[in-house]
């Protein structure tokens, strides 16, 4: 898979939310979560890219994304004001 890289990324909405998720088109699903085709982001409107990574294999992200949506990886994006 040259070229290919998976992104763990944090979006907020205008209202306050924040949402950690996993992709490899970071560009289409920060646009399907604004335009409401996601069910738990429909509660926001304005959803905007606070934070990202890159990596090479789905596992190394999923890893990631796991910490970040628990008690210890929400305190170190708040340690570093991406929430």
């Amino acid at each position: 898979m040259n070229g290919v890289h998976w992104f763990v990324w944090v979006i907020q909405s205008s209202e306050g939310l924040n949402y950690v998720g996993m992709t490899r088109n970071l560009e289409r699903r920060i646009m399907n979560h604004n335009s409401g085709l996601s069910k738990w982001t429909r509660r926001g409107t304005n959803w905007n890219l606070v934070y990202y990574e890159k990596f090479v294999s789905a596992t190394e992200a999923r890893v990631r994304e796991r910490y970040f949506k628990n008690t210890a990886g929400r305190e170190w994006l708040q340690r570093r004001g991406y929430l």
